[in-house]
């Protein structure tokens, strides 16, 4: 069973704009093979400007051949834009190599939605 649920510790920033879209976001997972989305910093906090800010999101996909893998997550990172209508940055938590950024996004994220 999946579930798209913004952690209860998420009380400020987007919170109520990405709830508006759960049923959406759970479909645009399954259709790109998501494991995992989580949501971290300004989005979470006071400083999320509803009419500027961007929207950042951890994502973890299940096993894909190297060719879907990349075909997925640039069609994924597009599917978010369309969906909230701004800007998205989407990053691969293994990707992190500075420890200070990693441990920044690991402290301040929020699930989203789970496979």
């Amino acid at each position: 069973m999946t579930t798209a649920h913004i952690h209860d510790s998420a009380s400020a920033g987007a919170v109520s704009f990405i709830s508006a879209h759960q049923a959406e976001l759970a479909a645009i997972c399954r259709t790109f093979h998501v494991n995992r989305l989580e949501l971290f910093g300004s989005a979470l906090g006071s400083a999320f400007d509803p009419a500027r800010s961007d929207l950042d999101f951890v994502v973890d996909f299940a096993p894909l051949a190297p060719a879907d893998y990349a075909a997925a997550f640039f069609a994924f990172k597009e599917a978010l834009e369309r969906l909230f209508g701004r800007s998205v940055d989407l990053i691969v938590l293994s990707a992190i190599r500075n420890p200070y950024f990693r441990r920044q996004v690991e402290q301040s994220k929020a699930l989203l939605y789970a496979a």
